[in-house]
């Protein structure tokens, strides 16, 4: 399709409200995609490739790609791979298409992107680093991934969305789609750290063939509302995905996840863990579903959604779902809400600790098993750090 068909497809396509299944615990009230300038380019202002104020992460890196609304700035590619600004290509919208109001929108509109293509057999050392930063008041911007793992390759892929100012308005669309091919293995770390006046809106989707294995970590920090969609489809016999979920929200934020496993191979093995803290006001749902197809027999499947309630108003949605077509399977799945132990916390204050210090060692071992799910040192350090740091030094 066309750009121009794009844009009849994404305008012909309703605002999802919460009489849509998906969108019934996030209301988009008061969101208009249209009062955000294209790509930043509002009157009298001048977009620049700018990375945020500070990096989650401090890693060195084989290629690093800094994203505004401007455009991409690429520095290095290891051999045997291609990181460049992505153009027309047959994978392109294979796996996230345009039936989506917010899918529709990206495909319509995205001007920024980058093809990472991991060849034959290479095997990385250090990963490679992607920085998308919403730089403009009131702009948006559309960001488009393409990554493409060819078999026995070997790679870890860090994809981090920021904003240069922590007061700035914008909106976020980002489409990742992400091929692991024959034997091959990834580890895909994306991370959300926007401002608490960012509308963020992702459809993320992989699909992993026969004996590849792909490892993948999504952080939540930042954002007003929106939602993020996360969907793996093992096609081949032998897959295994491992999807590890950590967010905190606070103030008045709304996280949304929506995650799907599909399984369409027989022996394949899935497994989704997210665990989130809330305080003050915020608002974190959770909707995952297991898809086993008839001919997936042997599947393995696991979901979790743990959620720590750290102040009485916030409200957490886990909504686990299964759709068994198979007979030869092993599927299970779990959601908790739990409030601070008063025990726990008596105990720990009782021993000379603050309140936000003993929140801040319960929030660590709240979140210590998902954690250490994560094999890239610096990832987990930096969420940990992420996590505890959103407990006020002081009570107030």
């Amino acid at each position: 399709m066309s750009k121009t068909d794009l844009l009849e497809r994404y305008e012909a396509l309703p605002l999802p409200t919460t009489a849509d299944e998906h969108w019934r615990f996030t209301d988009l009230k008061g969101f208009d995609p249209a009062a955000f300038g294209q790509d930043g380019h509002l009157q009298g202002q001048t977009p620049a490739v700018a990375a945020p104020d500070a990096a989650m992460l401090d890693i060195e890196a084989e290629g690093l790609a800094t994203v505004s609304e401007r455009g991409i700035e690429i520095t290095g590619a290891p051999a045997g791979v291609t990181f460049e600004p992505l153009g027309d290509h047959e994978r392109l919208g294979s796996l996230v298409g345009a039936d989506e109001k917010f899918a529709a929108h990206n495909a319509a509109s995205w001007k920024h992107g980058l093809l990472v293509r991991i060849g034959r057999g290479v095997r990385l050392e250090q990963p490679l680093y992607v920085r998308i930063s919403n730089s403009i008041e009131d702009g948006s911007l559309f960001w488009r991934l393409l990554v493409i793992c060819e078999p026995e390759s070997s790679a870890v892929l860090i994809e981090e969305y920021a904003s240069s100012s922590p007061q700035l308005a914008g909106y976020s669309n980002a489409v990742a789609e992400v091929f692991v091919e024959q034997a091959a293995r990834l580890e895909y770390v994306s991370l959300q750290n926007l401002s608490r006046e960012t509308w963020h809106f992702a459809s993320h989707r992989a699909r992993v063939q026969r004996d590849a294995e792909l490892d993948w970590v999504a952080g939540g920090f930042g954002s007003k509302k929106g939602k993020v969609w996360i969907e793996n489809d093992l096609s081949g016999e032998g897959a295994t995905s491992r999807v590890t979920g950590a967010y905190f929200a606070d103030g008045s934020q709304h996280l949304d996840y929506d995650t799907y496993q599909l399984h369409s191979a027989p022996n394949t093995t899935s497994d989704f863990a997210f665990k989130g803290a809330l305080r003050d006001r915020a608002i974190a749902v959770w909707r995952g579903m297991i898809r086993v197809e008839p001919d997936a027999q042997r599947t393995n499947a696991y979901q979790e959604n743990r959620n720590l309630m750290l102040s009485p108003t916030t409200h957490a949605v886990p909504i686990p779902g299964l759709e068994i077509l198979a007979n030869d399977v092993r599927c299970t799945h779990g959601a908790t809400l739990g409030q601070v132990d008063r025990e726990q916390l008596f105990y720990l204050m009782s021993r000379g600790l603050s309140r936000p210090e003993a929140e801040r060692l319960i929030v660590r071992g709240f979140f210590t098993d998902v954690l250490d799910r994560i094999e890239l040192d610096p990832v987990r350090e930096a969420l940990e750090q992420m996590l505890e740091a959103r407990i006020p030094e002081t009570e107030g």
